[in-house]
């Protein structure tokens, strides 16, 4: 069984505390239906890049601009809730791995359609 680092665990008390101080204290609706993938942090603690999701994709610029208003915010909280001897800056960044791995499986899905297509046209 795989250890985690501590800084691996410390990344994931990040990205759960701030999930939680998102979905039940930030008030603004641009970042409220988004889902926190994923958080990596600088070796020194001094920044952490918070990968997200959303579900609609066209307000990505507000979800953004939300983002850049409430860091602040969430990083004062995440101190109330996180002791570190430095509490990294806070960096959002828009996490497509969700729609990369979707768009791979339809040119699968399109693949094999075609191959299963032509080996019934040559038996």
């Amino acid at each position: 069984m795989k250890s985690f680092s501590r800084a691996d665990r410390v990344a994931e008390q990040i990205r759960r505390d701030l999930a939680e101080i998102i979905h039940s204290e930030l008030k603004d609706p641009r970042v409220r239906m988004i889902s926190l993938t994923n958080v990596e942090l600088t070796p020194d603690y001094a920044h952490a890049k918070v990968f997200f999701s959303a579900l609609d994709i066209s307000h990505l610029s507000d979800i953004s601009k939300g983002f850049s208003r409430a860091a602040g915010f969430l990083r004062h909280e995440l101190g109330r809730r996180i002791r570190l001897h430095t509490l990294p800056e806070l960096h959002f960044i828009y996490d497509d791995s969700l729609e990369r791995g979707d768009s791979l499986s339809r040119l699968i899905d399109e693949a094999a359609a075609l191959s299963g297509h032509d080996e019934q046209a040559n038996p």
